[in-house]
């Protein structure tokens, strides 16, 4: 009724328009006028309603797309609850489907929220407490007879719970490095989400050699790393906060070897590395901040070997090297900034044999250039040796104003270019016997 009110109102608009003020005989209206109007009519009305159908269906549109966000929404509840009492099941069989419950739930997630909650509960987890190794053996009776069957029974049932559990612990690890090698923006990448892993204890394998940590932050503040080997090898650091502070690497081997720093902020700062290996060799500091203030060296081998220091800042401000070996050799400092003000090299070897000193600065002593530093003296050389030789000085300023060398066995044999910024003041006239100099200097 209402289009047939319309057409018949659009039609004798337009007759009234066209000047017809009635079908006479004076002023013809003829039969292909009259149809071309009715079309007419019919087509102004069809065009409004075909308009009033695409208005209404967009809004049908939109409330179907809410109702199906509505939806997944409530079907990803259920199945995070039902994931989530998996992983608090007395079972160890259970949590292991539960954590990847959660992971594959963490995958099929339509929003970076509900995806950032999946993760955090799967890193609580790990941030729970563990229960220690039992051991091999059962301890003795409390007469200080040999264990009883009953006993060695229950040892072994401790010793398998353990077991069956420290699994679950490296199932959620493995997944979650094979999750950050994921390009970012595709399926079941979880680049750019926050990865909290304060305190956790990673005695086994961790491989997440070959991620990209683009954004978010990732957290290994207080965690140990005590055996079994952990890889970042190939790692991108390009935004974001890593953060390593007061970690300790007591033993296994820790891999950052061409690893990529050009963004964001890396921090071991407090880290304690006393057994194992660490590298870093072939890893490149393009940009952003990696800091090692305040770290303790006291044992294994920490190698920098081939790394290029290009841009950014690496602060080494009151890092301790009192054991082992820590070793920059054939490296390149060719722009950025490497401060060790407040470091002391008091019994490990510090070697810099074949590196090259083309651009940027490297202080070890002179007055500081930034707050951060201002709190720190020079660099304290009292023991252990550090070696210099073949070493290339073409461009790099290098500061030792105000170091002394007591105790500590020095070596720039084979150098080539001039002596870096106070250093021949430091080293004193006449020349020690442990400092070994070029003649041309």
């Amino acid at each position: 009724m209402a289009a047939v009110l319309v057409s018949g109102g659009v039609f004798y608009g337009l007759v009234y328009l066209l000047d017809f003020q009635e079908i006479d005989t004076t002023a013809k209206l003829d039969a292909k006028t009259l149809f071309d109007l009715v079309k007419l009519s019919f087509g102004v009305v069809a065009g409004a309603g075909a308009l009033v159908a695409l208005v209404v269906t967009y809004r049908r549109q939109r409330v179907d797309e809410v109702g199906a966000h509505r939806e997944a929404t409530r079907l990803h509840t259920e199945r995070f609850s039902q994931a989530v009492d998996k992983l608090g099941s007395d079972s160890p069989a259970v949590r292991l489907g539960g954590v990847h419950a959660l992971a594959g739930l963490a995958d099929d997630a339509h929003t970076k929220d509900l995806r950032q909650t999946c993760i955090d509960v799967l890193c609580a987890y790990l941030r729970l407490p563990f229960p220690p190794d039992p051991g091999d053996q059962p301890g003795p009776s409390p007469d200080g007879t040999s264990p009883t069957e009953e006993q060695r029974n229950a040892h072994n049932e401790k010793k398998d719970r353990y077991r069956a559990l420290r699994e679950v612990r490296r199932t959620i690890l493995r997944l979650t490095g094979d999750h950050y090698r994921i390009p970012e923006g595709t399926h079941r990448s979880w680049q750019g989400s926050n990865l909290d892993l304060t305190g956790v204890d990673i005695d086994g394998g961790l491989d997440l050699s070959g991620a990209t940590f683009s954004g978010g932050d990732v957290s290994f503040r207080g965690a140990t790393f005590s055996g079994g080997d952990v890889s970042f090898s190939g790692a991108t650091f390009s935004g974001g906060d890593v953060r390593f502070d007061g970690a300790t690497f007591s033993g296994g081997d820790v891999r950052f070897d061409s690893a990529t720093f050009s963004g964001g902020e890396a921090s071991f700062d407090g880290a304690s590395f006393s057994g194992g290996h660490v590298w870093f060799d072939g890893a490149r500091f393009s940009g952003g901040d990696v800091s090692f203030s305040g770290a303790r060296f006291s044992g294994g081998d920490v190698s920098f070997s081939g790394a290029t220091f290009s841009g950014g800042i690496n602060y080494f401000l009151g890092a301790e090297f009192s054991g082992g070996t820590v070793s920059f050799d054939r490296a390149t400092f060719s722009g950025g900034w490497m401060d060790f003000h407040g470091a002391e090299f008091s019994g490990s070897l510090v070697n810099f044999w074949g590196a090259t000193f083309s651009g940027g600065r490297v202080d070890f002593g002179g007055a500081p250039n930034s707050g951060i530093s201002a709190m720190y003296s020079s660099a304290t050389f009292s023991g252990g040796r550090v070696d210099f030789d073949r070493a290339t000085f073409s461009g790099c300023r290098v500061d030792f104003r105000g170091i002394g060398f007591t105790g500590c066995s020095v070596s720039f044999g084979g150098v080539t270019g001039p002596a870096p910024e106070g250093l021949l003041v430091a080293v004193g006239t006449p020349v020690p016997p442990t400092v070994v100099l070029p003649a041309s200097w």
